[in-house]
C-alpha cells in the first residue's frame, strides 16, 4: 500500500454535503501548487506574502487571480492597493517563500528588491514577475478572490519550478518529467 493510500485511510469520510474545513484542507494538500510571493507598496511601506493559489484566468486580456484569507494582514493591505507584483519563485529561492509566509518579522529584511517605475517592489531573485492592476475583490467563503489584470512582466530564468505539496517544497526538473 502506498503512503498516499495509507494517509487517505486515516482521513474520516464525511457524509454527503458535510465536507468540513479540515477535510477540504487535506484534499488540497494533495494537490501541488506553484509558489509566488505577492508584493506591493503600502501606506506604511512595502508588504508581501506567500501565495500558492495563483491561477491564470485569461490570456486575452491577460488576467490572473489568487485568494487571500479575510482575517490576514495581507487582506488589510490589499483593500487599499491598486497595483501589485506577483513574483514567481523557483527552487533556487525556496527560502523566500518561507520568509514571506512568516508572521511578526520584517519580510523584506535582507531581501534584494527593486522598485519598479510605478512604485511597487519586485523580488530581484524571483524567476519571473508580473505587475498587475487589481480589477476585483470578490468575497468567497472566509477569503477573497483577487482578480488582477497583468500589465507587464519579466522572466529572468526558467529554472526548476518551486512547488508546494503536502506541507513541503519540491523543485521540479528533468527527473520529474513523465514522457
Amino acid at each position: 500500500m502506498s503512503a498516499i493510500e495509507q494517509n487517505a485511510r486515516t482521513q474520516p469520510v464525511a457524509p454527503a454535503g458535510e465536507l468540513g474545513a479540515e477535510q477540504f484542507k487535506f484534499l488540497f494538500r494533495q494537490h501541488p501548487a506553484g509558489v509566488c510571493v505577492i508584493t506591493a507598496a503600502g501606506a506604511e511601506g512595502p508588504y508581501g506574502f506567500t501565495a500558492t493559489s495563483v491561477i491564470s484566468v485569461s490570456a486575452a486580456p491577460p488576467v490572473l487571480a489568487f485568494s487571500v484569507a479575510a482575517g490576514s494582514s495581507a487582506w488589510r493591505h490589499l483593500q487599499d492597493t491598486e497595483t501589485l507584483v506577483v513574483n514567481f519563485l523557483d527552487a533556487e529561492v525556496a527560502d523566500l517563500s518561507t520568509r514571506f509566509a512568516r508572521r511578526g518579522v520584517d519580510r523584506f529584511d535582507g531581501v534584494d528588491t527593486c522598485t519598479l517605475e510605478s512604485g511597487e517592489p519586485a523580488l530581484v531573485q524571483a524567476a519571473a514577475w508580473t505587475r498587475g492592476l487589481i480589477e476585483q475583490r470578490t468575497p468567497a467563503g472566509d477569503s477573497f478572490l483577487i482578480t488582477v489584470r497583468a500589465l507587464s512582466c519579466r522572466v529572468s530564468r526558467s529554472g526548476r519550478p518551486l512547488v508546494y505539496h503536502d506541507r513541503s517544497y519540491h523543485g521540479l526538473g528533468e527527473h520529474s518529467a513523465i514522457e
